[in-house]
């Protein structure tokens, strides 16, 4: 007997047999036009439109057929999952019914173009996510710093009293020590610079007079005498500047509102019951902050 139990067709039918009665005796939907489905010119018309976008052609006339006949089984199945109840407690299917829940959201927070007005307030109120970053151009000597400490500092202070020497003819790029960095940097932003050298050499750079070699500045390689060519100060662009970027940002955090708003709304209309242990028998309420403070206005 138990060798029988374990064979798969024994499996099989059981299952079958299972889902056979639950069919049976599964109750019948609400609706009653649940036992009826019409393929609506609509229906045939989007299922063609689906089969050109993938295809890049027309359907023939026996795949038409197998494309409506798809749907009719597609909405068949579907109709007897949801009389079984088998949508319930599904992590799957709640997930993806609140993602559409959101987009409808979405789609409603998206209708509305946003005047410049509204946009100029909005760079006004997140003015770090659209300043421009200060932006040095310079070009650097560096010294290795494996060597005692005083005597990297006499190194750079012979150096800078060279380089600053209008008669002297040399290369600064011939001076120096060997680094896998570029010698000479055009126009880059403060955070580019801190990347490569580190956030203090970056600072530094800011306070250097153009035109001037100075040093020497430490970065995470060790020293370097910086000659800075063009500082271009950081500023809020005008709108004009960055006006794709703006919108995107402004769409983004209107439809975060529109959802917040929504279930706010939503939430209004439920009461959340937290059941403590069994054993003790007690139950507490939470309630929303719109409840609670209907409940002090009374």
């Amino acid at each position: 007997m138990k060798s029988i139990l374990r064979e798969p067709l024994v499996h099989f039918l059981l299952i079958g047999a299972a889902l056979f009665i639950a069919f049976a005796f599964a109750d019948n939907p609400v609706d009653k036009e649940s036992d009826r489905i019409v393929v609506t010119q609509g229906k045939i018309e989007f299922l063609t439109a689906n089969f050109k976008r993938t295809w890049q052609r027309q359907p023939t006339g026996s795949e038409l057929e197998g494309l409506t006949n798809g749907y009719v089984r597609d909405e068949i199945l579907y109709r007897e999952a949801l009389a079984l109840g088998l949508d319930r407690d599904d992590p799957y299917i709640r997930m993806r019914l609140k993602q559409k829940l959101e987009f409808m959201s979405d789609d409603l927070a998206g209708v509305v173009t946003p005047l410049d007005e509204q946009l100029n307030l909005y760079m006004t109120n997140h003015p770090e996510d659209f300043r421009q970053e200060f932006q040095v151009a310079f070009r650097h000597v560096y010294l290795n710093a494996d060597q005692q400490e005083s005597m990297s500092i006499d190194r750079a202070t012979k150096l800078i009293q060279h380089l600053s020497d209008e008669k002297s003819t040399t290369d600064p790029d011939t001076m120096g020590d060997s680094l896998m960095l570029p010698k000479v940097f055009d126009l880059s932003s403060e955070s580019e610079i801190a990347r490569l050298f580190g956030r203090p050499f970056s600072r530094e750079l800011l306070h250097i007079t153009p035109g001037t070699w100075t040093g020497p500045i430490r970065s995470g390689y060790g020293l370097h005498l910086v000659l800075v060519s063009e500082k271009v100060a950081g500023r809020l662009p005008e709108l004009d500047e960055v006006r794709e970027i703006v919108e995107r940002d402004w769409f983004s955090t209107r439809k975060k509102e529109h959802r917040e708003s929504i279930y706010n709304s939503l939430r209004e209309k439920y009461t959340v019951v937290f059941e403590a242990d069994a054993g003790e028998k007690k139950a507490f309420t939470v309630i929303s902050e719109a409840q609670a403070a209907g409940e002090k206005r009374k």
